[in-house]
């Protein structure tokens, strides 16, 4: 594993506690936003196994779809998690105060966990080096 993925996968890992944070605190938007940018972080984090590097998000989204998960190496499900993902993301950043409800925030965190533990295994990161901010 690069120093690049490694990097992209503790900022993964922090999103996913300041998503818990914020969702404790009673902000589910900005949670859900945080829970996105952990999927977002991690699949880029794959993407650069392939040398792959985009700057707009629906190019990461979409290379992740056409090198990943259509090639059969992450299950589709995971593509799933992080379009819907970003569409919770836009309602959370740009929406009203009650666009994004607390258990829909609790939905996403519990996809990004998911997420960064399928990042980390196809990335074949040691467990021993898995961050204490992705512990439940």
């Amino acid at each position: 594993m690069t120093d690049a993925q490694r990097e992209l996968l503790q900022k993964a890992a922090e999103s996913v506690a300041a998503a818990r944070l914020l969702t404790t605190g009673g902000h589910p938007g900005f949670a859900a936003a945080r829970a996105y940018y952990a999927m977002f972080y991690a699949t880029e984090a794959i993407l650069e196994a392939r040398g792959l590097s985009f700057a707009k998000h629906s190019a990461v989204i979409a290379a992740f779809g056409k090198h990943f998960v259509r090639t059969g190496a992450v299950p589709e499900e995971f593509h799933r998690y992080l379009l819907e993902a970003y569409d919770v993301r836009q309602a959370g950043d740009y929406g009203g105060p009650e666009d994004v409800p607390p258990e829909e925030a609790k939905v996403q965190i519990e996809r990004a966990e998911q997420f960064l533990a399928a990042a980390q295994r196809l990335l074949a990161l040691d467990p021993t080096e898995r961050s204490d901010a992705a512990s439940p």
